[in-house]
């Protein structure tokens, strides 16, 4: 966990998804549960996403997907990450296909989060990334 003390997470949509109900009510509860979160909003781009996350010293980087552009995007970012020399956690939430999931783990994302996952499970989780 970086220098604050409380842990800090940046929440974000990609590409043209434009539906944010569900990340909005995610940062909603990470603030509920303690956390310091950041929401950028929607059509983000991967330099405009790793920017703010160096700007804020974030612990964990969430995105949210709902328009299956989530194997493109999150590429994106990772390789950008990679580039950079970047190393913070990423978890993903959303509607991301059960056979997508161990593909994008092995891209190098952290967790991925499904519809009907329980909160309580996204916050241990979450928990165990940013200890």
């Amino acid at each position: 966990m970086s220098k604050q003390t409380k842990p800090k997470i940046l929440l974000a949509k990609m590409g043209l998804d434009c539906h944010d109900t569900g990340v909005t009510t995610i940062a909603h509860l990470l603030r509920d549960w303690g956390y310091e979160t950041i929401y950028l909003g929607l059509h983000n781009s991967a330099e405009r996403i790793l920017n703010a996350a160096l700007e804020e010293d974030v612990d964990v980087i969430g995105l949210s997907f709902l328009s299956g552009q989530h194997l493109v995007q999150t590429k994106k970012l990772l390789e950008l990450m990679k580039e950079q020399g970047m190393e913070i956690p990423i978890v993903l939430g959303g509607v991301i296909p059960n056979y997508d999931i161990s593909t994008l783990k092995e891209m190098g994302v952290a967790e991925v989060f499904t519809p009907g996952i329980m909160s309580d499970a996204i916050a241990g989780h979450l928990k165990r990334l940013v200890s």
